[in-house]
């Protein structure tokens, strides 16, 4: 589990495919001393297994299913990657709860400036805008982030001055792709009232029998 606050940012040395896996390795600095084999950390919000540590570089497996996800299918070496490691039980969750679970890619549509502050405006599929809320939140290549506006298929988002110097959503520009994944209540609540629910859904009647109305 994941906050969206951005720990540091990286690069991409190497993605190494052979057969039904990937090997992405990135040069960032983390504390080594403090992470072990094994440890999880959220790559452009992908949390990821530490395989192989050298020096300032880490190694991390990628499942054909991460890859298909995310925007890692795409990545060069040298490309920019947002880092966060796992959250600590005890620690302050200044973000949101994020899981590292891509849901998604979107694309930069617009760039704006406002004030001190930039506007970023996403396109995203259809299925995945209905998890969005205004005011709600959303992680973006693993940067939590509060949602301005929502349609149908996509979103606007207002980044602050700090968290363009500290993520690298400062050179995005229009076209962009990046890691998207939704609120995590959302995603129970679709579950909950769409057709996997049964056929009569949630009802009023049920509201009502388990005391919510």
């Amino acid at each position: 589990m994941f906050t969206g606050l951005i720990e540091c940012t990286g690069h991409v040395v190497s993605l190494r495919r052979g057969g039904d896996r990937a090997v992405l390795e990135v040069a960032a600095p983390l504390p080594a001393s403090e992470i072990r084999i094994g440890d999880s950390i959220a790559v452009n919000g992908a949390c990821l297994t530490v395989i192989a540590m050298q020096g300032d570089r880490f190694s991390f497996d990628v499942s054909p299913e991460t890859v298909t996800r995310t925007t890692f299918s795409a990545s060069q070496t040298g490309s920019s990657v947002n880092l966060e490691r796992a959250l600590r039980l005890g620690g302050r969750l200044d973000g949101h709860l994020v899981t590292g679970h891509i849901d998604c890619v979107g694309r930069l549509e617009s760039r704006v400036n406002q004030g001190n502050a930039v506007v970023l405006g996403f396109s995203l599929p259809r299925d995945q805008a209905r998890m969005l809320v205004e005011k709600g939140s959303v992680a973006l290549d693993g940067i939590s982030l509060t949602v301005n506006t929502v349609t149908d298929s996509g979103f606007t988002v207002s980044i602050i001055p700090h968290t363009l110097e500290k993520t690298t959503l400062a050179g995005v520009g229009p076209g962009k792709e990046v890691n998207i994944e939704t609120d995590i209540i959302g995603k129970y609540v679709a579950r909950l009232v769409g057709p996997h629910a049964g056929s009569a859904g949630l009802t009023m009647e049920k509201l009502l029998q388990n005391g919510f109305i």
